[in-house]
């Protein structure tokens, strides 16, 4: 796992990335939120890629208990990815209302996480 530094203004922005996936399970996020927060960091940047599948399958209620943590702690998550090909309304509706909040964000480029935060 590598963790690369950004800044905007104060504003303090992890962008993790791996060769292997980094959340298997909710405890992979709760670890990952410690890491990152422990590091001085304010947000997260995180790639689709390296989440496990079962995030997108709401039914295992993995992106719920991950999401619920970094809302409780405040510290704000961009995923990064192409979340076209998922065909679950109820998951492109739990996009779309975590995009409302600007606290979690679902975006397809690196930019646009940067856009978000910047707010």
């Amino acid at each position: 796992m590598v963790i690369k530094p950004h800044n905007i203004g104060n504003i303090q922005i992890a962008e993790v990335t791996s060769d292997q996936m980094i959340i298997q399970s909710a405890e992979d996020g709760l670890d990952l939120m410690g890491n990152i927060y422990y590091q001085g960091f304010d947000k997260v940047i995180i790639y689709e890629k390296d989440i496990t599948p079962d995030f997108f399958d709401l039914k295992t209620k993995v992106a719920g208990e991950i999401l619920q943590k970094f809302s409780n702690y405040r510290i704000a998550l961009a995923i990064v990815g192409d979340f076209s090909k998922y065909e679950s309304k109820s998951l492109q509706d739990f996009i779309f209302e975590s995009n409302k909040t600007r606290h979690i964000n679902f975006v397809s480029k690196l930019e646009e996480a940067f856009e978000n935060f910047s707010k």
